[in-house]
């Protein structure tokens, strides 16, 4: 018998692609409230294990039609949608969030060194295709595939249909980023080339209590910790936790404010409409926990998180007023506690940030895989690459000795 076709197009919006089919590929377990009895986003071991990941809320048809409707992510900012769809005889089995891109910004894998060498080199780095979740640090599935089908054969045939692209964009590259591990390798195979960074996770160990958690580490880290908490809310400051209906417009507003003042320290400008929040808190509230923290009848601070299966996401944080180890408090130890109360297995909390290894955040690798159309620059690149994964391997063995956490069984909890 014939093998069933596999036909692919690039499409100009994530509009362009039911939230039916889209969120078949890309959740086909459906929906999690956060109940902790899903499978992490980030897989263990090193294994090509292609099987669906639990609930992931980035890659939900909600969360990337709203980066699109709120302005946020178009061309216009950079980031023209060019999502991957694979159909087999005629229905959609398989797809790619895809953007062609102008810059590098709200990435968060650094290529702006490549960009520049080639350039000097007489080459067009400009446009790029950028497989991602725009401004999202966090792990995820990339090649989104619907159960019931040869998962394998279509992954295969997104990660053709990727290269296929780049040639069709007269595009100089494609940037995987922040993909699985197994996804990764898959990417090799076809010639991608693998790079590695590295994040501060948290992870449950069956804990029962935020204090179950501290007895874990040693006394001058539980003290520090119990220290910064009760500092953090001693002006007078309360801690609340806003999901689902909860999160009313007001909120959005304050969160806005806060978003906008660091995001302006930070990086000028931020990325998100203030549309954005409305829109998600429209579509997909109960995948959001706003820890907000008031003083005076007012919120002063706030970040924002979002909930997959089995993984706090904390993605942004900011504030009006500025306390001492207020943001330690919102963004890390009140993130813990929920994930607690909730039964989820990690917390992700974003990019950068060795300060968290204090805090119980020990170092995870992340993975990005990189096709590079130009032979010469994939060569320097491939070059580059070896050097840089040693580097982050060792550098992540380090700082896990630099952890919080007990070492010996004699040490009293």
């Amino acid at each position: 018998m014939a093998s069933s076709e596999i036909t692919l197009e690039a499409v100009p919006s994530i509009g362009d692609v039911s939230a039916e089919d889209w969120d078949a590929c890309a959740n086909p377990g459906g929906r999690c409230k956060g109940a902790g009895n899903g499978t992490s986003s980030v897989l263990p071991g090193g294994s090509l294990d292609l099987s669906n990941p639990g609930y992931n809320p980035f890659v939900s048809h909600a969360f990337l039609s709203a980066v699109e409707k709120s302005g946020s992510a178009t061309i216009r900012t950079g980031w023209g949608p060019r999502h991957l769809v694979a159909k087999l005889n005629g229905r959609v089995a398989g797809v790619v969030p895809c953007y062609l891109k102008s810059h590098s910004q709200g990435e968060y894998v650094f290529d702006r060194g490549w960009a520049d060498a080639y350039e000097r080199a007489g080459g067009r780095y400009y446009p790029k295709l950028q497989v991602s979740v725009p401004f999202t640090p966090a792990t995820g599935p990339r090649l989104l595939v619907r159960d019931g089908v040869d998962r394998e054969r279509i992954m295969d045939a997104l990660a053709s249909g990727l290269i296929a692209l780049c040639g069709v964009s007269k595009a100089s590259s494609v940037h995987v980023t922040f993909a699985r591990e197994a996804e990764w390798k898959l990417l090799a195979q076809h010639g991608f080339l693998q790079r590695t960074d590295q994040q501060f996770h948290w992870r449950n160990e069956g804990f029962a209590s935020f204090d179950d958690f501290l007895s874990t580490l040693n006394s001058r880290h539980r003290k520090s910790i119990k220290r910064e908490r009760r500092d953090a809310l001693a002006p007078g400051i309360t801690i609340h936790w806003l999901t689902g209906k909860d999160i009313t417009e007001d909120a959005w507003d304050a969160f806005f404010d806060f978003y906008m003042e660091t995001g302006s320290r930070k990086w000028g400008r931020p990325y998100l409409t203030r549309e954005f929040f409305s829109l998600i808190g429209e579509t997909m509230s109960e995948d959001v926990l706003l820890v907000m923290a008031r003083r005076n009848d007012r919120w002063i601070a706030g970040a924002i998180n979002f909930i997959g299966s089995d993984t706090l996401f904390g993605r942004n944080w900011g504030a009006v007023e500025h306390h001492p180890f207020l943001h330690f408090e919102v963004c890390y130890y009140q993130a813990i506690d929920f994930a607690i109360k909730r039964g989820l297995g990690h917390v992700e909390a974003g990019a950068q940030g060795e300060h968290k290894i204090a805090r119980g955040y020990l170092p995870r690798t992340t993975h990005s895989a990189h096709f590079i159309a130009d032979p010469g620059l994939r060569r320097a690149i491939d070059d580059y690459l070896k050097r840089e994964r040693a580097y982050v391997a060792e550098a992540g063995r380090e700082l896990a000795e630099l952890g919080p956490f007990r070492k010996g069984a004699d040490e009293t909890p």
